[in-house]
């Protein structure tokens, strides 16, 4: 399994960055896939993927992507490969249309930094069954626009209780962290969490990240 994490920072640099390529670079030893990490768009086109079986995306702000290498992330996905969202990975790309169609969703502000509550949805999924019914976080909780929990699978959510809910943006209150859903013969995934660089070094966390890759590459379900 080859699997190339773009971390390239068009707007906010995220200190995470470095430690999270580091961690995903140490999550594929372990498990012997291939990994590459790079900032340089350009290496996001026809023929490099071609050669890869899940890309990673922790991005912010406009890429520089010209229409071939729009193209090329798209049907890299719609024909069976996978495609794994971190964090800021929703908080980019907002002149894309498709993209955001893609993700499930956009960045639509982070309210509430502080220790959280969260109540995951499936339990049984690679991405989440490490971490129980419910647990709790410190990170920088994420609200989004133009998602719709009835066009993907809620992986998790915030349990509203534990946040100040008049702080939030959504008439609905449905904030959730993590996400995945088929797109064509693809498969996407999005966890909302990452931003502190502390998570990057806790054992459930890197199980998390591993088990957001294993499914977007169909090696588990």
């Amino acid at each position: 399994m080859n699997l190339l994490m773009l971390r390239y920072s068009g707007g906010f640099e995220h200190s995470y960055l470095p430690d999270a390529e580091v961690a995903i670079k140490q999550i594929g030893k372990k498990y012997g896939w291939g990994v590459t990490t790079t900032h340089i768009c350009q290496r996001i086109n026809a023929e490099a993927l071609s050669k890869l079986d899940v890309v990673v995306f922790a991005t912010t702000g406009s890429l520089p992507f010209d229409e071939n290498q729009k193209s090329a992330l798209l049907n890299f996905v719609k024909s069976g490969k996978g495609f794994v969202g971190i964090h800021n990975a929703a908080d980019t790309a907002y002149d894309w249309a498709e993209y955001g169609e893609m993700l499930g969703g956009y960045f639509n502000g982070h309210p509430w930094t502080q220790e959280v509550g969260v109540i995951v949805e499936d339990t049984n999924h690679p991405a989440t069954r490490m971490l129980g019914a419910k647990f709790k976080v410190f990170d920088e909780i994420y609200t989004f626009r133009n998602w719709d929990r009835n066009k993907t699978h809620v992986l998790m959510r915030i349990d509203n209780s534990t946040v100040d809910l008049s702080k939030g943006n959504r008439p609905d209150n449905d904030y959730a962290l993590g996400w995945c859903h088929n797109y064509g013969q693809g498969r996407v995934i999005y966890t909302a969490l990452g931003h502190p660089d502390d998570l990057w070094h806790q054992e459930w966390f890197m199980d998390h990240i591993a088990g957001c890759i294993k499914w977007a590459a169909g090696l588990e379900s």
